[in-house]
């Protein structure tokens, strides 16, 4: 399994051969470093910890090892040792890959924002200032609102997946992927990259 961290730089578009636009998010990807390998004898399960983004600062001892802003786990069976390094080049052009992170916050909305909701279907006699109103939410039995009733509440900045993302292009040099399509997240979220297998 490939797996990589990086952080979300802008969208923008590219020209294929043929001269079809095709918009794209331009990612940080990488370099990334082993800073932990868990094994099933010690830590009852396999996984390797990396790192990315490392501190400015100076790091003290009881901080060794831990001088990177970002650390994840990602499950992992192969044969790797602590400080190497992942690069973005273990991804090839065209493949498919699924990307995590945290999406946009979008504060406190309504019902009909939030869940798509129809609103009041009159808007005639009685209805005034009702139309994006809820409707009923409570019931004869058993006199209260039932748990996970959709209503109105605090909207995204959940962390959302999204699978089979096509990679454009790879730049080592400049450590640079271009993903067709949008990802999780506004400018500067942490993105977590995978194989889709």
């Amino acid at each position: 399994m490939k797996f990589l961290l990086g952080k979300k730089m802008e969208m923008s578009q590219v020209f294929d051969e043929k001269g079809n636009l095709i918009p794209v998010t331009l990612i940080e990807a990488g370099p990334c470093y082993i800073t932990q390998i868990k094994t099933a004898e010690k830590d009852k399960y396999q996984a390797v910890q990396i790192g990315f983004v490392k501190k400015i600062k100076k790091i003290k001892k009881p901080e060794k090892g831990k001088e990177f802003r970002f650390l994840k786990e990602f499950k992992s069976s192969e044969n790797l040792k602590i400080g190497d390094e992942i690069k973005n080049s273990i991804f090839k052009q065209g493949e498919k890959v699924k990307i995590s992170g945290i999406n946009k916050g979008k504060g406190f909305q309504g019902a009909v924002k939030k869940w798509n909701f129809k609103g009041r279907a009159s808007v005639s006699h009685g209805t005034k200032h009702e139309l994006r109103n809820l409707g009923s939410v409570g019931m004869s039995f058993p006199e209260r609102v039932v748990k996970g009733k959709k209503m109105a509440g605090r909207m995204g900045g959940e962390r959302t997946t999204i699978k089979n993302m096509e990679i454009i292009k790879v730049d080592p040099d400049s450590n640079l992927l271009l993903v067709k399509g949008a990802v999780p997240g506004s400018k500067g979220t942490l993105l977590e990259i995978m194989s889709n297998s």
